[in-house]
């Protein structure tokens, strides 16, 4: 087999690959026997057929196209790996010779990831927070703790930011009740951020036994994105009470006995997680700032391809919000204008993050054991709350272990231009992040923070 490339661009080749006729052996034997498994000629079998019956009765046509079929993706595979390009679509392939007996020809115009050098990234420096803990870090932990431990007691009052109420909501179009759009009972936090637009604005002062309309706009259901005016009717208001910050909390929120002591541990798991943060950040933007030195042309196909899967995705948990799409991006304070704004600038840094942590990844020989396969199917199977053989079992079904392998290399890529570089934090010191990982009992939990992807 012989293989000629064509740059038709930085991001696309076009390969012409000649083949000699006895290279298509195995393929025109399989071929032989898939026709002749589909056949039906008197006096013979089913897929007992001898070749020559098929080429008197069928025509040699019919055998080509089969042998074709089967060979020409095998031979484009062998083709990509000996002219040494990095396909990123799928190929435009055309036959465009045959020679029976001879040889074939065909072409295969693919887009590829672009040639490119990785800069020396050893001694890149960059600044990650500091990992001192403050009383500020304490007491925010305390505070959220105090939150989850808060009573829900009565008052004789109007309702106020940060009270709780519980109401009946029913809407009306044209004063036509909508049955779909009532609900009973609902238990709601006053200046919560409702996606119902006038919902906060409409409590605020509403006191129990009380009923008040107000004009919106439908986020749900049938009607949604109609005005509709809503009846809020409040049964009953109550302040959240926090408790003491004593020993007696202490006991209650955590298995500690004094509060001295459930703060000491919040102190220490607050460092813990700094220092996992500086690991990660410095990881991020060491690599950040290779991606700056480099200028690397992106493939259009590559680049739709990963617009397409984030907009599905999005599309996806629209739907299975049971929102408008309105409500859905004003719930995330943003416009679907921005979402996509940002998926444009965030797919191309994933795309160009991905070429050349695969370099890195060859040039450092990086490979996948079973267990770090094993332990990241684990960790996402935690993080997605399935069952760990459940996940393994679809990732296998679905053909998607090589791409979580794919994953696992680039993590580790990612590693060694981080571990790489000259780390120091916002105060100016130098942060040892070998000193680090043995300060965290070893690199797991800081390759469990490290997954998280953008």
């Amino acid at each position: 087999m012989k293989t000629a490339v064509e740059e038709l661009s930085p991001t696309r080749v076009k390969l012409t690959v000649e083949v000699p006729f006895d290279e298509l052996g195995p393929s025109m034997q399989a071929a032989y026997k898939k026709v002749a498994s589909q056949v039906r000629v008197p006096g013979f079998r089913p897929g007992k057929v001898p070749a020559r019956i098929i080429e008197q009765r069928f025509g040699r046509a019919v055998v080509l196209e089969e042998t074709l079929n089967d060979a020409v993706p095998k031979l484009y595979s062998q083709a990509v790996d000996e002219v040494d390009v990095f396909p990123v679509s799928q190929p435009d392939i055309e036959v465009t010779k045959i020679e029976d007996g001879e040889q074939i020809e065909f072409t295969a115009e693919v887009d590829i990831r672009p040639n490119f050098e990785v800069p020396a990234y050893a001694g890149i420096e960059v600044t990650v927070p500091t990992a001192e803990v403050t009383d500020e870090d304490i007491n925010s932990q305390l505070d959220a703790l105090r939150q989850r431990f808060a009573t829900l007691t009565g008052v004789e009052r109007a309702a106020t930011t940060g009270d709780f109420v519980v109401m009946d909501l029913r809407a009306e179009i044209d004063g036509v009740n909508l049955e779909e759009q009532q609900a009973n009972e609902v238990s709601y936090e006053v200046g919560a951020g409702s996606v119902l637009q006038g919902l906060d604005d409409a409590l605020e002062g509403m006191s129990a036994g009380e009923e008040k309309t107000f004009r919106t706009e439908l986020v749900g259901g049938e009607n949604a994105g109609e005005e509709a005016d809503v009846i809020i009717s409040v049964k009953s208001v109550k302040e959240k009470v926090l408790p003491e910050l004593d020993d007696e909390f202490a006991q209650l929120a955590s298995e500690f006995d004094t509060l001295e002591e459930l703060k000491d541990s919040i102190r220490e798991q607050a460092h813990r997680n700094k220092l996992v943060d500086q690991v990660v950040q410095s990881r991020e933007k060491a690599l950040d700032t290779l991606l700056e030195q480099i200028d690397i042309p992106i493939p259009d196909s590559a680049l739709k391809a990963e617009l397409d899967a984030r907009k599905h995705n999005l599309d996806h948990q629209i739907a299975e919000s049971g929102l408008s799409r309105e409500a859905f991006f004003r719930l995330y304070q943003t416009t679907e204008e921005e979402r996509l704004a940002e998926f444009e600038t965030s797919s191309a840094k994933a795309i160009k993050s991905g070429f050349v942590l695969d370099k890195i990844v060859k040039a450092e020989e990086l490979g996948v054991s079973e267990q770090e396969l094993t332990n990241f199917v684990v960790r996402r199977a935690m993080q997605m709350g399935v069952a760990p053989n459940t996940l393994a079992q679809h990732l296998a079904d679905n053909d998607q272990l090589t791409l979580a392998m794919v994953e696992i290399v680039r993590d580790k890529a990612k590693t060694v231009v981080g571990d790489a570089a000259k780390v120091v934090d916002e105060a100016g010191n130098e942060v040892d992040l070998k000193a680090i990982y043995t300060e965290i009992n070893g690199e797991e939990v800081v390759e469990e923070a490290d997954a998280t992807e953008e």
